[in-house]
This record gives structure tokens, sequence and C-alpha cells, in this order.
């Protein structure tokens, strides 16, 4: 595990009711995803249960055009991989996966950007999901560390 000073810059705290999350971004293979990204915080939004994905949750933006494209895309992200989808076949969203997962939508299987991985609070993963599971939609902070 990397040093928080290693980290500086390019780490961001996510907070869902008392669970908290350090997550590193992954510049060096998502730099322009990383960048729009980071210029949405500090970003306060909803997360809830995905529909299609397995044991993923989701923040839905709709149509927001983040005009990043497709860059590091995968479909098979690891629990506390957080991907960016940034729209086309399905709606823009970040996908939060806490579990085993298969990135899709009512269309099929998506890829999304992975920018963000998880490093500090992976062991609340699995409490995340029986939260927005079992008690609906959470809201979820992401904010970027000094």
């Amino acid at each position: 595990m990397a040093t928080y000073s290693a980290l500086k810059g390019m780490a961001i705290e996510i907070k869902v009711g008392e669970i908290r999350f350090l997550a590193r971004l992954d510049t060096e293979h998502a730099p322009k995803t990383c960048a729009r990204f980071r210029s949405m915080l500090p970003l306060k939004a909803t997360i809830i249960q995905a529909r299609w994905s397995g044991e993923s949750a989701w923040v839905p933006f709709g149509n927001l055009n983040l005009d990043i494209g497709f860059e590091n895309p995968t479909s098979h992200p690891a629990p506390g991989q957080l991907l960016l989808y940034p729209g086309g076949l399905s709606e823009t969203e970040i996908l939060f996966p806490y579990g085993a997962t298969v990135f899709g939508s009512k269309v099929g299987q998506l890829a999304g950007n992975h920018f963000a991985t998880i490093y500090e609070g992976g062991e609340r993963l699995a409490e995340l999901g029986q939260l927005v599971l079992w008690k609906g939609a959470q809201e979820i902070t992401f904010t970027e560390l000094p």
C-alpha cells in the first residue's frame, strides 16, 4: 500500500453515511477521466443499487456530457475499482463495485473508465452493498484530499 504522501493530490475521500473510503485516482491510465472527475469535486450525489451489474452500486448522472471518451475501459472491475462511464449507449454514471460485477445496462454489457481504486476501507465494501440493497438510495460525497 502506498503512503499518504505518495498519494498527495491524487486521493479522494468517499463517504456514504458512516462508511468512509479512501481511493487513489489513476492519473497514469485515465488522465482525462481523472481530470474531469476532479473538476466536479467536491461532489454530493445519490448512490443506489445497480440494476444490471451484479454486486455493484451506481451514481447516475443522466445525460451529463463529460466529453472524455473511453480510456482504461473495463467491463469486469474488481470490488473497489471505480468506473466512470462517459455516456453513449447508457447514461453517464459512476459504477461502485462492492462484489462480483459485470458492468451492464438494459442494452447489454458496457465498459467504463477505471479511474480510481479504494485503498482504505475496502473491508466495508460489503457493508455498502447491504446498505444500498436493503435501505435504498443513499447520499454519497466525494472530496479531494489536500
